[in-house]
């Protein structure tokens, strides 16, 4: 089993910047990719960004190409997402998620665990 805990989300304006950061536990894989998902209110959750074991190979949506960065330590177990730039519509839960399998994927179902998420509101 495999525990994952995120952190670093709050208020911001827009234009502001703030790092998330996912801590994983348990049987944590050397083999795996990672993600970051996201769900506004009335919204579904939407793919944001992923990244390979070695971090060597990432990627993004397009709606936050150029503004987030995602990168991990696997020496601390941990993933990030520094986000850039922030947009009112920005706002939203973000979950980071553990896929057993290294290949980075939009797919929330190929994903399998996921944490609880952390609030993330950008105010105009």
């Amino acid at each position: 089993q495999v525990q994952l805990v995120e952190s670093g989300g709050g208020l911001v304006q827009a234009g502001g910047s703030l790092r998330l950061s996912c801590a994983a536990s348990g049987r944590t894989s050397s083999n795996s990719a990672m993600g970051w998902f996201r769900q506004a209110p009335g919204k579904e959750r939407e793919f944001v960004a992923a990244i390979n074991w070695s971090g060597g190979y990432t990627y993004y949506a397009d709606s936050v190409k150029g503004r987030f960065t995602i990168s991990r330590d696997n020496d601390k177990n941990m993933v990030y997402l520094q986000m850039n730039s922030l947009k009112p519509e920005d706002t939203a839960v973000y979950s980071c998620a553990l896929r057993e399998r290294n290949l980075v994927s939009a797919r929330q179902s190929l994903y399998d665990y996921w944490g609880q998420g952390t609030q993330v509101t950008v105010s105009s």
